[in-house]
């Protein structure tokens, strides 16, 4: 049976690949985006198969989050949490550092997170195996020695804990949840040294939304399966 899967920013980089790879495999993807008017890729998929469905969504909107989740009249199986932004790679004293940034990258990548799920999880199938998906970052991890990145880190260790806080509160609705470190990939936040394509990152995590199940719920993992320290 074809499973219905809803991603948050579907129109670039591993979410426009984890959205093509599903679509080549059958399945129906429920595609959100920021701008779909400005989506170039993803509006030719729309064209090409009907396996897909585009709508506006802006995470760092928590009225376009909830419209965006009436929109769809059909149970789903998986929610991906895939939008987020990045910020200054730089040291605390970089003056890409700001109040204003700082809030940006919480709201899109913490906030907007939180309220996805609120939102759309009352969408997920009675029947299915439901999982909620949350592309994280291993930058988000406690155990590091780096000092650069703050915003964006901090970002990642937050949307750990809320993952972590999720399972304990739906466990008991056989709902499971884990959060997944991509790998270094070549998008416009990676940048073009990173160590994999988008399309290797992506088949990679759709093999890892497969094995997740209610008992690996609460968990942080590489996209190679490895388990990760939050």
């Amino acid at each position: 049976m074809n499973k219905k899967i809803m991603i948050t920013g579907a129109n670039r980089g591993i979410g426009l690949a984890i959205t093509k790879q599903y679509i080549n495999r059958g399945e129906e993807v429920y595609a959100f985006c920021r701008n779909p008017n400005n989506s170039p890729e993803l509006n030719r998929l729309s064209m090409e198969n009907n396996k897909i469905k585009i709508y506006e969504l802006d995470v760092c909107s928590e009225d376009s989050i909830k419209n965006a989740s009436n929109l769809i009249e059909n149970y789903i199986d998986i929610i991906i949490c895939n939008a987020g932004i990045g910020s200054s790679y730089g040291g605390f004293m970089d003056d890409k550092n700001t109040h204003e940034k700082f809030i940006q990258v919480l709201n899109t990548n913490v906030v907007g997170v939180f309220l996805t799920i609120k939102y759309f999880s009352n969408k997920l199938s009675k029947e299915s195996d439901k999982k909620i998906v949350i592309i994280s970052s291993l930058m988000g991890s406690q155990h590091h020695e780096s000092s650069n990145a703050y915003f964006y880190r901090s970002s990642k260790a937050a949307v750990n804990n809320l993952m972590v806080t999720f399972s304990n509160e739906l466990i008991d609705q056989n709902i499971s949840i884990c959060s997944y470190h991509p790998g270094w990939v070549r998008t416009e936040m990676g940048g073009p040294n990173a160590d994999i394509s988008p399309e290797e990152s992506a088949e990679n995590l759709i093999n890892r939304f497969d094995e997740q199940s209610i008992s690996s719920t609460g968990n942080f993992y590489n996209f190679d399966g490895s388990l990760l320290l939050i």
